[in-house]
């Protein structure tokens, strides 16, 4: 039974650690959420456009590739 003292000590210490947690109250919940949500809006954005411009990059190339090897 030596593992169910080890689990029983561990979930002793997570309680006493979640007791010396500082939880934030409801205007820092709402503001993380709101950094939260714009970073990634922000980040959707640049990985679309970001595919966007390599899709025409690498299509460009692939219609100048063809037009040389088909002449």
């Amino acid at each position: 039974m030596k593992w169910w003292t080890k689990v029983q000590g561990f979930s002793a210490e997570t309680v006493t650690e979640l007791r010396k947690v500082t939880w934030p109250d409801r205007k820092e919940m709402r503001q993380s959420i709101v950094v939260v949500l714009m970073g990634m809006l922000l980040l959707g954005c640049f990985v679309s456009l970001s595919d966007f411009a390599l899709y025409g990059v690498v299509d460009l190339l692939g219609t100048w590739v063809r037009g040389k090897l088909g002449s």
